[in-house]
């Protein structure tokens, strides 16, 4: 009878120790993703990796663990994303009962990722095996898997651990080790804070090795500058208005006012900016059909090439474009958006989800945009440019594809969207990314902001806040020479994880067959 008591009060206690673990990892999640922007609370990072250290090594069982890095997970992917529910509120009467079932699942499938690395971590070092082990393999996987979530099912780098330290002297290390590599250094500094009590010497070291390190970094030269003059336009359209039948042409109006303003006041050696740019599907008709207005734009603006978005149709197939608008109205250059946003501009299995009412919320035609070639580079005059729409500066890999290197990236973008909260920050950051990975000055129009000229270092020299309209004037910077990063890409990251999860696993059979 007492056995059984005894046993009964145990089962319960360890039952509140697991609803206590469990609610830990999704509070520390969420923590870490106070990290993102625009907050931005670097002492979050440690004080939440660090915690999740601890109960990774307190897990008796990789399935205990799995669930772990699942609620964890789900902490920070549903506060760190929670700008998602915002494209569900430009039709709310339609779409916004949506909007928790959207940032649930997402934060859930995301989570699953960080659930198959911190249990994968625990099955390969059991307990015996010493706790350093057990925070190197996770360390390791945990890195493998959110590098696999960049990637599989078109991937979906968004809320990357090295997005943390864009305003820091570690955002240096860009040009070297790439985004992937600055979140395995987040792993590697913070993850032995959870030896703390028994190893503190251990624990601490890493952290303030880099740190010190960090603050002896030079402080970066301010980039080298072209004579090229570019003039960047944000019109503010707020994406419930932007495409009403009786509020559409006023943006563009909008646009074409900001763009004709004269620049020898500021700049006296030019007359005109040599490049004026506009946000993404700036002209609200199809290209098909846009000839006239075009002309007009380009009379508006002097003749001066203008780089727009607009959507176009080939052969019964839409596409969300670039075009590179010249004198009179022509259009010689074109770039048709290659990575689309599954849901957002495209529907898998399109034809057959059409029949039920189900489109991508950006296109405005059909069951969604078709996909262009890939990579280009357009020649504007001022440069050879890797043009981006959106959602594809995000990923380091569509950057990294380009042909031949360019001269510049040029992002267009509608982050109205994405809210007014974190989302348009975020992918500010991101965009700052690609800049300093490359070495490369980004021109940013974003239709209702951030719009920014971000020179090869990452850094904002000119921008225009969210939810203004304006234009700024702004000289191109020079680029760099071609940085590491961009000709190798993520692979040693890739390949010091396998080689550390190989030989952890080599130590561990060869002990097994000892015992």
């Amino acid at each position: 009878m007492k056995r059984g008591l005894w046993s009964r009060c145990l089962r319960a206690a360890g039952q509140r120790s697991n609803w206590v673990s469990g609610l830990s990892a999704f509070g520390l999640g969420a923590l870490l993703s106070l990290a993102l922007a625009p907050v931005h609370f670097l002492l979050s990072i440690p004080l939440a990796l660090g915690g999740l250290g601890v109960l990774v090594l307190r897990a008796r069982t990789a399935l205990w663990a799995s669930v772990i890095g699942w609620l964890a997970g789900l902490g920070y992917f549903a506060f760190g994303l929670s700008w998602i529910v915002e494209p569900f509120q430009v039709d709310a009467e339609r779409y916004a009962w949506m909007a928790p079932f959207a940032l649930v699942f997402l934060a859930a499938g995301l989570a699953l990722f960080w659930g198959l690395g911190f249990g994968l971590a625990v099955r390969w070092s059991p307990a015996r095996e010493g706790q350093v082990r057990r925070l190197l393999l996770l360390m390791a996987l945990w890195s493998l898997v959110e590098m696999a979530r960049a990637n599989i099912l078109t991937g979906f780098p968004w809320a990357g651990f090295g997005q943390f330290w864009i305003e820091t002297p570690a955002a240096q290390l860009l040009p070297w080790i790439g985004e992937q590599g600055l979140a395995l250094l987040t792993l590697a500094v913070t993850l032995p804070l959870a030896l703390l009590r028994r190893r503190p010497l251990l624990a601490v070291t890493p952290l303030l090795a880099v740190a010190l390190a960090g603050y002896a970094l030079p402080q970066q030269p301010a980039p080298a500058m072209t004579t090229k003059l570019v003039r960047l336009v944000q019109p503010n359209a707020p994406q419930a208005e932007k495409w009403l039948p009786d509020r559409r042409w006023d943006f563009v109006r909008r646009a074409v006012e900001l763009s004709e303003a004269d620049v020898s006041d500021q700049y006296p050696s030019h007359d005109f900016p040599d490049l004026i740019v506009w946000p993404e599907t700036s002209v609200p008709q199809l290209l098909n059909h846009a000839g006239d207005t075009l002309a007009a734009i380009s009379e508006r603006a002097a003749g001066v090439p203008i780089l727009l978005g607009i959507q176009r149709r080939v052969e019964g197939r839409y596409y969300n474009s670039a075009i590179l608008v010249e004198e009179e109205g022509l259009v010689e250059q074109i770039y048709d958006k290659a990575h689309l946003v599954p849901f957002g501009e495209y529907v898998p299995f399109g034809d057959v989800m059409a029949r039920f009412g189900i489109y991508g919320f950006a296109s405005q035609t059909g069951a969604g945009y078709a996909a262009g070639p890939g990579a280009v580079l357009m020649e504007l005059g001022i440069g050879r440019a890797l043009p981006l729409i959106c959602y594809e500066a995000v990923f380091a890999r569509d950057v990294n594809a380009a042909p031949s290197r360019p001269d510049m990236l040029i992002q267009i973008t509608n982050d109205a969207w994405f809210g007014t909260r974190s989302g348009p920050y975020q992918h500010l950051v991101q965009a700052r990314m690609r800049a300093a990975e490359q070495g490369l000055p980004m021109l940013r129009a974003a239709n209702t902001g951030i719009t920014a000229m971000i020179d090869p270092f990452g850094q904002l020299r000119e921008k225009i806040p969210l939810g203004e309209a304006g234009a700024i004037d702004a000289l191109l910077p020079a680029p760099l020479a071609a940085t590491l990063y961009s000709r190798i890409g993520d692979w040693p990251v890739v390949l010091l994880c396998l080689a550390l999860v190989l030989g952890m696993q080599k130590n561990w059979r060869r002990s097994a067959v000892r015992s």
